[in-house]
C-alpha cells in the first residue's frame, strides 16, 4: 500500500514539534517576563503612581517575545505539506532546530526581561536617573530573542534543500 505523501512518514512530526517548541517556549518567556515585571510595576505604583505608564516598557517588551515564536511557527507550518512536495527527515530536523533555537532564546530573554524589569522599575521609583540604564539592559535582553529569531529563520530556510531538491 502506498503512502499518501512523499518523503519520510515521521518527518512531519519533527517539523510540527519545532513549530510547537517555538510558540510554547517563547510564550513561556513572555508570560514570565510579563508577570515578573508586572509585579514590579504594581509594587512601584503604590509608591509613585505617576511613573506607572513610564514603567510599562518591560511588560511590552516581554509581550513581544511571543510574536517571535508565532512568526517561526507560521513559517514552519506553511513549509510542511508532504502531499505537495517530499518532506524528509532533514527537513523535519531543520524545522525542529529552528523552533528550538527561537523558543529557547525567547524563554531566556523573557526571564532576563522579567528580572531586570522587576528590579528596574522599583529602582526607577527611587532614583529616576536609572531609567535609561534599565531600558538599555532591557534592549540587550530583547536582543537575545532576536538572535534566536534570526537563526530560526535561517535554519527554517534550510529545509527543502535535502536530497538534491
Amino acid at each position: 500500500m502506498s503512502s499518501p505523501f512523499s518523503g519520510d512518514e515521521t518527518a512531519p512530526f519533527f517539523g510540527f514539534l519545532g513549530a510547537t517548541a517555538a510558540l510554547v517556549f517563547t510564550c513561556m518567556g513572555a508570560a514570565y517576563g510579563t508577570a515578573k515585571s508586572g509585579v514590579g510595576v504594581a509594587s512601584m505604583g503604590v509608591m509613585r503612581p505617576e511613573l506607572v505608564m513610564k514603567s510599562i516598557v518591560p511588560v511590552v517588551m516581554a509581550g513581544v517575545l511571543g510574536i517571535y515564536g508565532l512568526i517561526i511557527a507560521v513559517i514552519i507550518t506553511t513549509q510542511i505539506n508532504p502531499k505537495a512536495k517530499p518532506y524528509y527527515l532533514f527537513d523535519g530536523y531543520a524545522h525542529l532546530s529552528s523552533g528550538l533555537s527561537c523558543g529557547l532564546a525567547g524563554l531566556a530573554a523573557g526571564m532576563a526581561i522579567g528580572i531586570v524589569g522587576d528590579a528596574g522599575v522599583r529602582a526607577n521609583a527611587q532614583q529616576p536617573k536609572l531609567f535609561v540604564g534599565m531600558i538599555l539592559i532591557l534592549i540587550f535582553a530583547e536582543a537575545l530573542a532576536l538572535y534566536g529569531l534570526i537563526i530560526g529563520i535561517i535554519l527554517s530556510s534550510r529545509a527543502g534543500q535535502s536530497r538534491g531538491n
